[in-house]
């Protein structure tokens, strides 16, 4: 009895507690309504633009919290009802979201920055710009990151990442490593079998887009048919490759920095065999031609060959060993600054690239005679608003090249390196007696035939070479809205 007398005291207790807070509860909401009555609603317009001010049609403008909002028309503006205390979210496809807070204001200029995650939805279309899923011809995209490849020629990044793309390198050497690409075959004869290349709107050439930089690419597209490049005439007969470079965005200075070490080694190269071999296969290459002739290579010298009695009278010379390494070491720095206010925008960015050959440094010359490219790329786009539909650009691009090299082409000391006799000739003789005083070194070689002798290519002189290359552009852009 007892029992049932005190659980009836704290219930009563817990009731009366229950109901205290309820009151407090009910206060402060009360509190709250009188505020929000207290406040008058107002009615806000605005206006929505893209990242290259273009109104955006469709754009959802909500009131944050709540389900009440409204859709921007077709020139982008908008109208509302809302208290000074709410916040609008504006959120369109492709595009950050943005959170704008409404206090005293009664008009609102919104600008929406595109989704790094989804630019490959926007694809550049000829003289415009086009969503992805609207498109009704053959249009490819890539994401420009994945251009970003250990190579300094953006050429060699295209093999294998675009659809209807062949492309193919003739060569690895450093400066004349430019791929050979083209868009759904040829499809002209005698004129030009490489497609149309616009860089920002301006023809350039394929060597040109060889030297892009991918991290100052802002968008990558290649029209293949027809239909997309209808606007360009014959010349985008073999397909049209447009390259958008990136430009300055209104917001505080950002700056990036990336670096590469690069490693570069042959890919396959051709074996061949040692010196004793090539004696032994030649003679019996003579024999099964005409078994009347003596062998061309003697007994005796193909045994002191084996026994190593005196290389420079008995040779025996790995000349691709000798005259090429394994690899080869490059570097690449790039650093951008880019900001702006929301009538001037900046885009200054620079890059060196060091590419050095896989031929070896002969210590005996004053000189280095393998390949070495030292390459500095120069970027600068302002962007100023003039008026509210006047626009002008300033694009300046230069670019400085020092290179230093043999004097004959690495190509074709490869091929005389694959083309050398391993036991005619040493790569060179040691100074004697009679040859004491001469300067020069006594290069190999065999009086009986004219056989050129690799090494001496190789180190006999360096050819050096400085280009400067500038582009600049002042495009005037106007805009009206109807």
């Amino acid at each position: 009895m007892e029992h049932s007398k005190n659980t009836k005291k704290e219930s009563v207790g817990i009731l009366k507690l229950f109901l205290l807070l309820l009151c407090m509860a009910g206060t402060s909401v009360f509190n709250q309504v009188l505020a929000a009555a207290d406040q008058e609603p107002l009615k806000v317009t605005g206006v929505v633009f893209d990242e290259l001010d273009t109104p955006l049609p469709g754009a959802t403008v909500q009131v944050d919290k709540s389900t009440k909002g409204v859709i921007t028309d077709l020139d982008g503006k908008f109208e509302i009802e809302v208290l000074p205390t709410d916040k609008l979210l504006i959120s369109y496809v492709g595009y950050e979201t943005k959170l704008v807070t409404i206090g005293d204001k009664k008009s609102l200029v919104v600008k929406l920055e595109t989704k790094a995650n989804e630019l490959q939805d926007v694809t550049v279309v000829a003289f415009g710009k086009q969503k992805k899923e609207s498109m009704t011809s053959a249009i490819e995209t890539i994401n420009p990151k994945e251009l970003k490849l250990p190579t300094g020629n953006l050429t060699a990044a295209l093999a294998g990442r675009l659809a209807g793309v062949i492309s193919y390198q003739k060569s690895g050497e450093p400066g004349k490593d430019n791929a050979e690409f083209f868009v759904r075959g040829v499809t002209t004869f005698g004129y030009s079998s490489s497609p149309l290349i616009l860089l920002d709107g301006f023809e350039i050439s394929a060597n040109d887009l060889a030297r892009i930089q991918p991290d100052n690419i802002e968008q990558f597209s290649i029209l293949k048919d027809a239909t997309a490049a209808a606007l360009y005439g014959s010349k985008g007969a073999n397909g049209v490759i447009m390259v958008t470079t990136k430009k300055g965005k209104e917001g505080k200075p950002r700056v990036t920095f990336r670096h590469e070490s690069r490693f570069s080694t042959p890919t396959k190269i051709p074996e061949t065999v040692d010196g004793v071999t090539y004696m032994k296969l030649y003679n019996e290459a003579q024999f099964n031609d005409n078994p009347l002739l003596p062998p061309y290579y003697e007994a005796q010298k193909i045994q002191n060959t084996i026994n190593g009695v005196n290389p420079y009278a008995y040779p025996n010379v790995d000349w691709y060993d000798e005259l090429f390494k394994n690899f080869t070491y490059n570097q690449y720095y790039y650093l951008n600054v880019s900001g702006g206010s929301k009538d001037i925008q900046y885009y200054l960015a620079a890059a060196y690239t060091n590419e050095t050959g896989i031929l070896k440094n002969e210590k005996k010359n004053n000189f280095q005679n393998n390949i070495n490219i030292g390459t500095y790329d120069v970027t600068a786009k302002v962007n100023l608003q003039l008026t509210k539909t006047t626009s002008f650009e300033v694009n300046m691009n230069s670019r400085f090249q020092n290179y230093t090299g043999p004097s004959v082409e690495a190509n074709d000391i490869f091929n005389r390196v694959m083309d050398a006799n391993p036991v005619e000739f040493p790569k060179y003789y040691l100074t004697d007696e009679e040859h004491r005083y001469d300067e020069h070194v006594l290069f190999g070689m065999n009086p009986r035939n004219s056989m050129a002798n690799p090494y001496a290519d190789m180190v006999k002189g360096i050819r050096m070479d400085s280009q400067v290359t500038s582009c600049r552009s002042f495009p005037l852009t106007r805009s009206w809205t109807f």
